[in-house]
């Protein structure tokens, strides 16, 4: 079956003997990488091989270093093959919060960075001739009065603070022409926005880094980070990389690897499933626009349409990563609410990824020690600003830290509660999504 973009349509996800995620099942084969068995010395230890850390490692590569990345499981296996696949503008945190907090100059530093990192993924695309089905258009949907006078004054804030005035603002009847559902009272259109296969995006930069010289190994999960004299060593259980830089590139996947560093995160689960190719008057009636959509809710619905014609869909903030129960269930009843015509639901796999959040909602970036370095934390905005982030920590490390440091002054503080951080940060999302109802 040839697809709208030319490519044949991808395996049903049950169709695979280890079923993990419509990613995995649509992606061309990638061959696993050896596990390090070795002691070997690098300039540079990258810990993580999702977005972060093989951004990261093509940057460094490209600067002539020496890198080493290790990652526990296989390259994408965590967030990174596991998201919407939503390219979307600027930061989970509204800007007017984000001026609060880093104060008018550095956010215009920031906004610009993000803007930044939108085209440093199309860029690469191009560069480096990934195949990974980029598309521009994006949509933020307002459910509520409430909502729609927020995305004015978002739109108004972009446009008059940011000189960002692609987005227009679009009532009810207008937003037909993008999507088929009667759940919206108004919504964004931003163009600067679009949608991607994130996996094949990162398998594209993995061998970019490969070309580069970077080193990369699977099933090598980090087990301390030691510092002795000039140097640090990165244990695994088989092997040990020395050297002068360490990133921690893990996100919500870190663990227990930096126990302060995790403690600023909160692991938010996802789901996300995807339904058989549907009929083509099917994808034109509930989703004429082929644009990425996110609504506007504290907890938001985020779908689009794959290159193979199927709705993806993704939904839920849920703070307790290991309850998975019911969620097919829950995803059929997310798409019949936004696309009635649709029930009942027929879905071909689903799956769940965590999102690594900070307490504003802003990017973790910085330094955990003099030659330790960080970025985590992306709020749900991590396809664009993980390769930003990549960027920015090859420049400090090569001693150019001026950008890095916008947002290593930002202060992060941990999550209160302790045993109690997963139920109080759900019960503060119902209270949001209360509210929000309620207008």
């Amino acid at each position: 079956m040839q697809t709208r973009h030319g490519r044949t349509a991808a395996p049903s996800c049950g169709s695979t003997p280890q079923p993990t995620t419509w990613y995995h099942a649509s992606a061309r084969p990638f061959a696993a990488l050896a596990p390090l068995d070795e002691t070997v010395d690098a300039d540079v230890c990258v810990v993580g091989g999702g977005l972060t850390g093989v951004s990261a490692a093509l940057a460094l590569a490209e600067r002539g270093y020496r890198v080493i990345l290790l990652e526990a499981g296989r390259i994408g296996d965590g967030a990174s093959g596991r998201n919407g696949g939503q390219l979307v503008t600027g930061f989970s945190c509204d800007m007017r919060e984000l001026r609060r907090h880093a104060g008018l100059a550095a956010s215009r530093d920031m906004w610009d960075m993000g803007i930044e990192a939108m085209d440093l993924v199309r860029s690469r695309v191009a560069r480096h001739e990934i195949d990974c089905d980029l598309r521009r258009g994006y949509l933020f949907a307002a459910g509520t009065p409430r909502q729609r006078a927020d995305l004015a004054g978002t739109a108004e804030d972009w446009a008059s603070v940011y000189r960002y005035t692609g987005p227009r603002l679009l009532a009810r009847p207008d937003l037909a022409r993008l999507v088929g559902s009667d759940s919206y009272v108004a919504g964004l259109a931003d163009p600067g926005g679009g949608q991607i296969h994130p996996l094949e995006y990162l398998r594209g930069l993995a061998a970019a880094a490969r070309l580069a010289g970077a080193a990369m190994f699977e099933h090598s999960r980090v087990l301390a980070v030691e510092r002795t004299g000039a140097r640090s060593c990165v244990r695994t259980a088989r092997a040990e990389v020395r050297a002068r830089f360490v990133v921690l590139a893990g996100n919500a996947y870190l663990e227990g690897l930096h126990p302060p560093l995790h403690a600023r995160l909160a692991a938010v689960a996802s789901h996300v499933a995807v339904t058989p190719p549907l009929p083509a008057d099917t994808l034109r009636r509930i989703m004429p626009g082929n644009v990425a959509v996110c609504d506007w809710a504290p907890a938001p619905d985020y779908y689009r349409v794959t290159g193979d014609g199927r709705l993806l869909f993704g939904a839920g903030a849920r703070y307790r990563p290991g309850d998975n129960g019911g969620r097919d269930r829950f995803l059929k009843r997310r798409i019949a609410r936004v696309f009635p015509s649709l029930d009942p639901v027929e879905l071909d796999c689903s799956w769940t990824g965590l999102i690594g959040v900070t307490r504003t909602r802003i990017p973790d970036i910085g330094r955990s020690g003099p030659d330790l370095f960080h970025a985590q934390g992306f709020s749900g905005h991590g396809v664009a600003l993980t390769g930003l982030a990549g960027t920015l920590v090859a420049e400090a490390v090569a001693g150019t830290a001026e950008r890095f440091d916008v947002f290593a002054a930002l202060r992060h503080r941990p999550f209160p509660g302790g045993v109690m951080r997963g139920p109080l940060l759900a019960l503060a999302v119902n209270w949001y999504r209360l509210r929000d109802r309620l207008g």
